[in-house]
């Protein structure tokens, strides 16, 4: 594979650093694919496939927005659950949680409600006043995925709910800012626990983003936190940035009973944003583009 400092491919005679970087010669996109897949198990995706997940994509995002804006007072969890539930069938898509995993995900979205980190289980449960809620769409278009969330409030929330929303967020956009060839994966998590730690906030490290796209969850996992993840980024990689964001501590508890529920456990709110995210030749795009 060639090198930084290499003469660049297009015989200009300058470092391929100065010239055409990133962008890799013709011969070696299929050598990057595999080295990856064969190393890493990363599947670096073709222009194809890239076209079918952006498409996946923009669809969770319309999803997504939607029941956001269903979200008020005195609706249920289990109603926003039904309304992206038909979304998926109206768009000829299918809700990638529904029967996921084991047990069975019993839903089709996943609703996290105030001290509820991840996988919260819609049920009949009325959003009130000064609730916080995340929720998560990941459709599945023509065999291909997008997934993205987002946090949304109802009416006034109390500061320390606001907190985790705003730093949770401002997190998922300065990782994504970041994003472009060559970088290591471990950069992402450097940028967003330094800013949670800055604001007096702890990042939840038992669950990271992950690669998607052709499958629900792919590698490279996408840590968080600080971490020592040395994979670089390149052209044709596909992942979540999903920072999950603690007013307290940074441990989440799962609940025996469901064995999906996350909640914090001090019972401090917790906050998450997500994004796919395609690395590209100048830097990134995202695949998921709701407007906040």
């Amino acid at each position: 594979m060639i090198g930084r400092n290499d003469p660049c491919w297009c015989g200009s005679g300058q470092k391929w650093k100065k010239c055409h970087y990133p962008k890799l010669p013709p011969q070696d996109a299929q050598t990057v694919r595999d080295e990856y897949h064969s190393k890493y198990g990363i599947l670096i995706k073709t222009p194809e496939q890239i076209e079918g997940i952006r498409r996946a994509g923009h669809l969770a995002a319309k999803i997504l927005e939607a029941t956001c804006t269903m979200a008020k007072e005195g609706v249920t969890t289990l109603e926003l659950n039904d309304l992206a539930h038909q979304m998926h069938l109206d768009a000829g898509a299918k809700p990638a949680p529904l029967h996921y995993g084991e047990p069975p995900f019993p839903k089709s979205v996943c609703i996290s409600l105030n001290d509820v980190i991840c996988h919260g289980i819609p049920d009949h449960t009325q959003l009130r006043q000064g609730d916080i809620l995340n929720i998560d769409i990941t459709a599945i278009l023509d065999g291909y995925y997008g997934d993205c969330s987002r946090m949304v409030c109802i009416g006034e929330v109390d500061p320390e709910r606001r907190l985790v929303v705003d730093v949770a967020y401002e997190c998922l956009m300065r990782a994504v800012a970041i994003v472009k060839p060559d970088i290591p994966v471990s950069a992402i998590g450097d940028v967003i626990e330094g800013y949670a730690e800055a604001h007096g906030c702890s990042v939840v490290h038992q669950f990271v983003g992950h690669g998607v796209g052709v499958d629900f969850h792919e590698g490279p996992q996408v840590p968080h936190c600080r971490n020592t993840n040395s994979i670089r980024l390149v052209p044709g990689m596909t992942f979540t940035i999903e920072p999950m964001i603690n007013a307290g501590v940074a441990d989440a508890v799962v609940d025996s009973k469901d064995r999906w529920t996350a909640r914090t456990r001090d019972g401090k709110p917790s906050g998450q944003w997500e994004h796919t995210l395609l690395v590209t030749e100048e830097g990134h795009e995202i695949l998921t583009p709701w407007n906040c």
